[in-house]
């Protein structure tokens, strides 16, 4: 293994551990596509498992066994230190004593993305990576095969939302999308639900389908929810019926709710 033992926070080869923040680190190879950091064993070892490219680890000097026990190449960089030394990177007691910066991979084609799947969530405007990785954790657990995200969503490979999803960000496929989303979907055949309460919403479990049809299921941006532009061409609204007054759940809660009645 190759390792580089790091005494000083303030060494360049580290700015991506401890300057940068997620959104530099994002564009550190523009226009190829850049990197992510990567925190804690399961969600590091799901990312390796899934193909992704480790370009360095950064680990605490008690954990140089357990990334040793990783399969990457023999040639990349294992930077490590001491915890007290360790301590001071912002974040660091969420890590579990393990980092690793990965590179992304290329998103393919919408085209192709839409015809190779057929059970899909659509997050219009999910802004909080807590709940993009706890929803996308639900998608994969409750049968979603792939996940679709408007341009304002937060993005799944940011430490947390990967951190939250437990690393299920590498077990299903995602990517971005412009443009009318519910119309681009009926155009590939995809039945669109979207989760709103609205004027003749149905409860989601009056809904059925059989194993062939596609369809996908929106849910809205934590503050105004789904937009009115789903709403316009969604093919129904649907709600989970609630009691004691209550309205709604937090998007994250509501979408386990929706993928159990829905995939």
């Amino acid at each position: 293994m190759n390792l580089v033992e790091i005494k000083d926070l303030k060494a360049p080869e580290l700015e991506i551990y401890t300057s940068l923040n997620e959104k530099q680190v994002k564009k550190y190879f523009e226009p190829n596509p850049g990197l992510f950091i990567c925190e804690s064993e399961k969600v590091i070892r799901r990312a390796l498992e899934a193909g992704y490219e480790p370009v360095s680890f950064f680990v605490e000097d008690s954990k140089i066994s357990v990334v040793e026990a990783l399969d990457f190449d023999e040639s990349v960089l294992v930077f490590h230190a001491p915890y007290l030394v360790m301590k001071e990177i912002t974040g660091y007691s969420l890590s579990g004593g393990i980092l690793a910066a990965m590179k992304r991979k290329g998103l393919q084609s919408l085209e192709d993305f839409l015809e190779s799947h057929q059970k899909l969530v659509v997050l219009d405007d999910v802004e909080n990576p807590t709940n993009v990785g706890a929803i996308i954790r639900s998608a994969a657990a409750l049968g979603a095969d792939g996940v679709l995200l408007t341009k304002a969503c937060s993005d799944p490979l940011y430490r947390r939302a990967a951190r939250v999803s437990m690393g299920t960000v590498f077990l299903v496929d995602w990517m971005y999308m412009d443009g009318d989303v519910a119309s681009l979907l009926k155009q590939h055949g995809f039945y669109v639900l979207a989760m709103a309460l609205c004027e003749g919403a149905l409860p989601i479990s009056e809904l059925s389908f059989t194993k062939e049809q596609k369809r996908a299921i929106v849910l809205g941006n934590e503050d105004h929810g789904v937009s009115d532009e789903v709403l316009e061409h969604a093919d129904a609204c649907v709600i989970i019926p609630m009691k004691a007054g209550v309205d709604s759940l937090n998007v994250a809660a509501a979408s386990a709710v929706a993928f159990w009645e829905v995939f």
